[in-house]
């Protein structure tokens, strides 16, 4: 019953949506109403065809690269073709003056690296750090006059010595890629307690240790240990980054391929030192992000100072060298773990010491897979950043827990072999997750887990081998996520909201909850994002964006259609209570009277009304520990199995197939999800046996900085997938959704791994898993080192 302005509501939860139980939450009064199973809905959880799909396919959608605005001149960036060196002068006088060049302008300060606690600086003198660090832009009227002007900037370096191995840089007698200690981004305050710092190693970091692992080991009766080893991976983005900056004396107009309008924005209204009302974001159709365009670089920093100078718009979109080069990545790590357990497989203790390399940037830890992901008491973590001369990491489709599982799970496996238990009972055993469980249960059955041959019993040279791994990540929520839906008197329907679709198809969702909740078709929705002259929308990254802005969306319809009933009541001789939208109608609950949607809005006394809404909290709230029961109820996660063929002969793995099951709360549309599924599946893939940003350690240049050169999974190396997706209600919003784009990456290169062990019964603990990584793990061929 309502209380104040709360009400008490029964939600439905489980995994079974044909025995769901019920779980009763107090929500906000005006929160839309409890939604039934999936089964019992006309839009939501259906397949749904994509609403931007034609506009995709035919060249319509409006990218960045597409947007042409009047008096446009077009930016380049000059970089330094120097890992590491004094920039001892700049002359811009020479490009200045060339007669098509508008702009030009000294980059002094770039963003996206790590920063020093105390200036070191040498009497102003600025150092570039790697090859491809920004130095200075220019604007002018065509593209050929842009880069015949970077040739007219005179740059005079002095070399420094530099590091672009990750062991090496960690010697005593390394060149140091910073002259003092580190503390944080650029920008940023310190996160967490200052850590120690010798030379190019920051750490260790022992944030998440708890327990005492001494004793755990001391308890252990069989005691595993391995390093493992992962190397950079790109992003890789179809689109690359692209801006088009129009600055204006009224204001600031910025069209960006971007993760997050609503941030940008934020940053260059502080960069800029404008207020928040005088800049615009704009991001229409993004080809891909993956974390990457998270925040506004160097290159949207430059596009902007350019057009204030030249007083015209100007765009720069990156090449691909450039965006192998400067535009983020995958840190590379090496993981040393040791887990100690009982003989009946339950853990007693894990201790986890790695470092990593995420460039001249922090964050190239190994996740949170080690700590939370199996019931164990004692835990420790030591983590230390390596810095290099290169460029700089930034977050990737779940970071650091893609590392992490390559490693974890593998031991995992390991210490069931050790104990004589199928990897799948270990994990029933040690895995508090009733729902990975039940993807452990579904998974096999599809997979055909218990046909399972011992490691390296195949006949011949193709030995064939299968392997499982699982994942798991928060399901992260933005409160700051809203929508305001309006209908307008010729009965359209519209609803806007300042997030973005990078390619995962929120506005396709956003559209079926609007439908849903009007009783409507989703075609029937106008959606408009992806500009912040709207109300604010959370970040594409982390999972965030379904979870944070589905359940404002449904509340925002349903407050409006409330409105909508009490005008068109009296009309149709009824209580409002008693009526209902559907099927394109508004109807009495006896469908004795009614009329069109189109009609009942033809009634409205203004030319439209709306409501916004904003995500409130998590029915029951959020969880603040990782250790609290709700908060283990909200990871995401998922498990996924691997079927690999390798040819003993050559070295060359072939992955054949691969079964993932994979949950995210209530699936709002599955063609949209297993869409998802597979592109995180080939991406880890790709990430499992090609991808591997390669530095010469002589030059300090990156030797295959293009999509020729630096190899990522084709069409022809994709396996059979198929995705088993579980409807996991849970009771927590008006939507009850959830991200699935991290969870479904991370694991991929653990399976993968351990389907090689159990095919040729030899681990690899090193990625990519190329043939020359196969026949060194064989004893074919001598092993060589991996490097950053």
């Amino acid at each position: 019953m309502a209380t104040g302005d709360m009400r008490d509501q029964k939600y439905p939860v489980g995994l079974d949506p044909s025995a769901l139980a019920e779980i009763e939450r107090r929500v906000p009064a005006d929160e839309a109403p409890p939604l039934p199973p999936n089964a019992m809905l006309a839009w939501i959880g259906k397949p749904v065809p994509r609403i931007d799909g034609r506009a995709k396919v035919t060249g319509a959608a409006r990218f960045t690269v597409d947007v042409k605005l009047p008096g446009m001149l077009y930016g380049r960036l000059l970089r330094s073709p120097y890992p590491h060196a004094r920039l001892l002068s700049l002359d811009l006088d020479a490009a200045a003056r060339s007669p098509s060049v508008r702009a030009v302008l000294a980059v002094n300060e770039p963003v996206g690296r790590a920063v020093e606690a105390s200036s070191a600086s040498e009497g102003g003198v600025r150092r570039v750090l790697y090859v491809g660090d920004v130095v200075a832009g220019v604007a002018a009227a065509t593209p050929a006059a842009a880069e015949a002007a970077l040739r007219l900037i005179t740059a005079q370096y002095q070399p420094l010595p530099f590091v672009v191995d990750l062991e090496a840089a960690r010697r005593s007698d390394a060149p140091t890629v910073f002259d003092g200690p580190v503390q944080a981004y650029a920008g940023a305050a310190q996160s967490g307690p200052p850590l120690p710092q010798q030379g190019n190693v920051r750490g260790p970091n022992r944030t998440g240790s708890r327990g005492n692992v001494e004793e755990g080991f001391a308890q252990a009766e069989v005691t595993i240990e391995g390093e493992f080893r992962t190397q950079v991976q790109t992003h890789c983005c179809l689109e690359t980054h692209a801006v088009v900056a129009d600055w204006r004396p009224e204001g600031l107009t910025v069209y960006l391929s971007t993760q997050y309008v609503a941030g940008a924005r934020s940053e260059l209204a502080e960069a800029f030192g404008l207020p928040l009302s005088r800049v615009r974001i704009v991001a229409d159709a993004i080809g891909g992000g993956f974390g990457s365009k998270l925040v506004a670089g160097n290159y949207v920093r430059a596009a902007v100072a350019l057009s204030r100078q030249a007083g015209a718009p100007v765009r720069i979109v990156l090449d691909r060298k450039e965006e192998q080069l400067d535009s983020g990545n995958r840190p590379a790590t090496v993981q040393k773990m040791r887990i100690g357990a009982k003989r009946d497989g339950a853990l007693r203790a894990i201790a986890l010491d790695t470092y990593g390399t995420a460039g001249v940037a922090l964050g190239a830890g190994a996740g949170f897979m080690a700590q939370g992901l199996y019931t164990c008491d004692n835990f420790s973590v030591a983590h230390s950043d390596v810095f290099i001369n290169a460029g700089p990491g930034c977050a990737m489709r779940a970071p650091g827990n893609v590392q992490g599982a390559f490693a974890l799970e593998q031991m995992i496996d390991e210490l069931a072999e050790k104990l004589g238990m199928d990897p799948l009972a270990l994990r029933d055993r040690i895995d508090p997750s009733p729902v990975r469980r039940e993807e452990r249960r579904r998974g096999a059955e599809r997979f055909g887990w218990s046909r399972r041959q011992r490691p390296g019993a195949d006949p011949g040279p193709v030995k064939r081998g299968v392997g499982v791994a699982q994942s798991h990540w928060g399901a992260n929520v933005r409160t700051n996520s809203s929508c305001e839906v309006r209908i307008l008197r010729d009965g359209s329907v519209e609803i806007v909201s300042a997030t973005q679709d990078i390619g995962g198809g929120i506005g396709t969702v956003l559209a079926q909850v609007v439908a849903e909740e009007m009783g409507l078709r989703p075609e029937d929705i106008v959606v408009r994002i992806g500009d912040t002259e709207f109300p604010t929308g959370p970040v594409s990254g982390g999972s965030t964006a379904t979870a944070s802005i589905t359940p404002p969306a449904r509340n925002a319809a349903y407050r409006v259609l409330r409105e909508l009933l009490e005008i068109v009541a009296p009309v149709l001789n009824a209580h409002p209570e008693s009526l209902v939208a559907r099927d394109g109608r508004i109807t009495t609950a006896d469908h004795a009277r009614g009329m069109s949607f189109r009609e009942a809005a033809a009634h409205l006394r203004t030319e439209r009304i709306s409501a916004l809404a904003t995500r409130s909290d998590d029915y029951g709230g959020f969880a603040q520990k990782s250790g609290d029961r709700a908060a283990a109820q909200k990871m995401l996660g998922g498990v996924q199995f691997a079927q690999v063929a390798v040819d003993v002969e050559t070295g060359i793995v072939r992955v054949e197939r691969v079964v993932a099951a994979q949950d995210c709360g209530r699936p709002m549309n599955p063609r949209q999800i297993e869409s998802q599924v597979h592109g995180g599946i080939l991406m880890g893939l790709s990430y499992a046996l090609y991808e591997n940003r390669v530095i010469d350690r002589h030059t300090g240049h990156v030797l295959n900085p293009d999509l020729e050169h630096y190899k990522i999974a084709r069409s022809r190396e994709a396996p059979a997938i198929e995705v088993i997706l579980l409807e996991n209600y849970q009771g927590t919003s008006a939507t009850d959704a959830y991200g699935i784009a991290e969870p479904s990456n991370i694991a991929t290169a653990a399976a993968i791994a351990n389907a090689v062990y159990n095919a040729i019964g030899v681990r690899v603990r090193q990625l990519p898993m190329t043939p020359a990584t196969i026949l060194a793990a064989l004893g074919r061929i001598p092993a060589r080192s991996a490097r950053a």
